[in-house]
């Protein structure tokens, strides 16, 4: 897959119109070893490594803030809320920008690969042998030639409690 740049990256709106249905374009990232996708209506930038201002009593899951063009925006650490161990701190990781009822938040993630627009039949459930922590997060799977990509449900990721997703 090709690697997206670290710019601040908008999703071409040209690659959004291109295709047939909207809800099963893809923005693909990687959270661990395992391949993602967050529907590509829902990512407003994509970010390369950017400074994060750490916040004082804020969960763990949240990493702190950083500064898109003059807004807050909150970051979240997808490893941390998908349960995996962490980077070593020298790794640079990307941010998936995403807003939800007025706020800004940033999804960490190891990478940003591609827009990818699977086709609507490969779409399945949630397997029962997803981890738990994961399928909470997830509204499905496409089983692509390669791999499995999570669909993942980013207001479900956003909600500050669990037992709200």
């Amino acid at each position: 897959m090709a690697q997206m740049s670290y710019e601040s990256t908008s999703v071409k709106q040209t690659e959004v119109e291109n295709t047939t249905n909207n809800a099963h374009v893809l923005v693909t990232l990687m959270v661990g070893d395992q391949l993602c996708g967050v529907p590509v209506l829902a990512v407003r930038d994509v970010l390369g490594p950017q400074k994060i201002a750490r916040i004082p009593l804020t969960p763990p899951e949240i990493s702190g803030s950083l500064n898109l063009r003059g807004r807050i925006v909150t970051a979240v650490d997808l490893r941390v809320r998908l349960d995996l161990p962490p980077l070593p701190p020298d790794v640079k990781r990307m941010s998936v920008v995403t807003e939800i009822g007025n706020e800004l938040y940033a999804l960490l993630v190891d990478s940003v690969a591609e827009v990818l627009s699977p086709p609507p039949s490969s779409f399945e459930p949630n397997p029962p042998t997803l981890p738990k922590i994961w399928a909470r997060y997830s509204t499905g799977i496409y089983r692509l030639q390669e791999r499995l990509l999570v669909v993942l449900d980013v207001t479900k990721l956003l909600a500050l409690k669990p037992e709200q997703a």
